[in-house]
């Protein structure tokens, strides 16, 4: 059977449905490749050398791995020249990062984690890239952090790209999901599952329950209905699932519905979360909102949230819709 690559599935969207421009397809199309060279050198592991820590932290005081470095390296190369970009921003970078003058400046702004679950990496746990593009507002001359402090609901395209058993790449155009799978063999993605829809109702959440002293009472309340099962007020048993890989667990999601909660807690109370809203929590809040489910922040639509700096922070819970409203509704009732 002949499979649908990713290239002629940008095409259509960007011919038959108009969502997308031409440059836009071919920025999408360079990451989606870099990832395809992300995906080696987590394939290598330690034949590779790629595996421990490289020694240095980011911008968060975080000690970064050899692969958050490789990674962020192999997406600033590729990405400089193509003329598609105005400017880039990574978790692992203090600040943006200008297109060289020597080459051409497109419209598009590019922000990404280049290695989400960096501790998986060594114990061969499933890691991926997380990123998402918003077009520069303006004619002005120039980029400022300022330009990428937009909304998430401003996105024009996001995704991931998670490393696991298989190589998957999960996009957004502003049209639905839909789900590529690497060929190894032929180096190419193909299309697999589009129109991705996450069921309303589920049975299964994902939380680091080694927190649950620290939460809040809205988050407690809902983890104890689901820890009750069917003796308790939900009348049906839970399962928790946990890969502490933002990547991993919302594709899991994606794939069969679920809830992800990455909430708030008490030993930062000045921090809204351990998120970081424009690296992580918008694009994954985009594809969520494609694909049928919700996306807040325990009060707020995450999209609706206006950055107010680069690397901020925020409290995440996304999932099955029915889900995320009863939690969102128990922190309304304080």
């Amino acid at each position: 059977m002949s499979r649908v690559s990713l290239t002629q599935y940008l095409v259509e969207q960007q011919r038959e449905h108009g969502h997308i421009p031409g440059e836009l397809r071919l920025l999408i199309e360079v990451v989606a490749r870099t990832c395809k060279r992300i995906a080696i050198s987590v394939n290598k592991g330690a034949l590779g050398d790629v595996l421990g820590s490289a020694g240095t932290a980011n911008v968060q005081g975080e000690v970064q791995k050899k692969l958050d470095v490789i990674a962020n390296e192999l997406l600033l190369e590729a990405n400089e020249w193509g003329g598609n970009l105005a400017a880039m921003a990574s978790e692992e970078m203090d600040t943006i990062h200008l297109v060289p003058n020597r080459y051409p400046q497109g419209e598009y702004l590019l922000l990404y984690d280049p290695l989400d679950g960096s501790s998986n990496i060594d114990v061969n746990v499933s890691i991926g890239t997380i990123f998402s593009v918003l077009k520069k507002r303006g004619n002005q001359q120039g980029v400022s952090e300022a330009d990428f402090l937009q909304p998430g609901n401003t996105q024009v395209a996001a995704g991931y790209c998670v490393y696991g058993p298989q190589t998957m790449l999960v996009l957004t155009v502003g049209d639905g999901v839909a789900m590529f799978t690497l060929d190894r063999e032929m180096g190419s993605w193909s299309l697999t599952a589009e129109n991705v829809r996450i069921p309303e109702d589920t049975k299964e959440f994902a939380i680091n329950m080694s927190n649950m002293r620290h939460w809040a009472p809205p988050v407690r309340r809902y983890i104890d209905e689901c820890l009750a099962g069917s003796t308790g007020v939900r009348k049906k048993d839970f399962n928790m699932r946990w890969v502490a890989s933002m990547v991993a667990d919302v594709h899991r999601i994606l794939t069969r519905g679920g809830i992800f909660m990455y909430p708030w807690d008490q030993r930062e109370p000045d921090k809204p979360g351990k998120l970081r809203l424009m690296y992580e929590a918008n694009p994954m809040a985009f594809l969520v909102e494609q694909a049928g489910g919700a996306a807040t922040n325990g009060r707020q639509r995450i999209l609706d949230l206006q950055p107010g700096k680069l690397h901020e922070r925020v409290s995440v819970i996304l999932g099955s819709k029915n889900e995320v409203e009863r939690v969102t509704g128990y922190h309304a009732q304080g």
